[in-house]
């Protein structure tokens, strides 16, 4: 695999010489997938939990750093300004200085990481995709906690904004990695028929 390959996300991959009219529509796209994402309450112990944190990295691995951050940050104004696409009922400016305030700013670098990452190669690999996934749920707990507990104090923070969420980031991050190495497979084995 030559280097320009590697250098290849996945929607580049399947959706080669991308236009404008293809950008926009992919990041309204993943802007809905994160607000449907978000809605989307499984039932977990300890807490229920949603497949936000899932959106937010196969999008990263499978758009790559700019345009899975720029999905990112469409998906966050649509929140500012008031559209209901957040876990809770809350939307607004007020929401981004909130208890989960954190947690929003963690998608964005998270995102950016792990497109950066995936336009690397790391999205190929298992144990590359496994390590860069693990990598990115630890940036969006770390800071998700660390704003969290500016509110309520460390301790506090990591009892509800950390450890509840343990085995969930466990699956959620096997399930992105199986989610991108399947589409992988699938693409190149289109791609070589073709």
């Amino acid at each position: 695999m030559t280097a320009a390959a590697l250098n290849t996300t996945l929607l580049h991959h399947v959706v080669p010489g991308m236009r404008a009219w293809r950008i926009a529509l992919a990041m309204v796209a993943g802007s809905a997938v994160l607000a449907l994402s978000a809605k989307t309450q499984v039932p977990f112990w300890p807490v229920p939990m949603t497949l936000q944190t899932l959106a937010i990295l196969v999008i990263g691995m499978a758009y790559g750093s700019k345009l899975g951050t720029a999905t990112v940050l469409l998906y966050l104004a649509e929140g500012f300004v008031g559209l209901p696409v957040f876990a809770g009922a809350n939307a607004g400016p007020a929401y981004f200085m909130g208890p989960t305030a954190g947690y929003l700013v963690g998608f964005v670098v998270s995102v950016w990481l792990i497109g950066w990452l995936a336009e690397r190669g790391w999205d190929r690999s298992l144990l590359r995709g496994t390590i860069a996934m693990t990598v990115g749920h630890g940036v969006i707990l770390a800071l998700g906690v660390a704003w969290l507990s500016t509110l309520v104090g460390l301790e506090k923070a990591m009892a509800v904004g950390l450890h509840p969420f343990w085995a969930a980031t466990v699956l959620k991050t096997a399930l992105g990695v199986a989610i991108m190495q399947a589409a992988w497979k699938l693409a190149l084995k289109r791609r070589s028929q073709d």
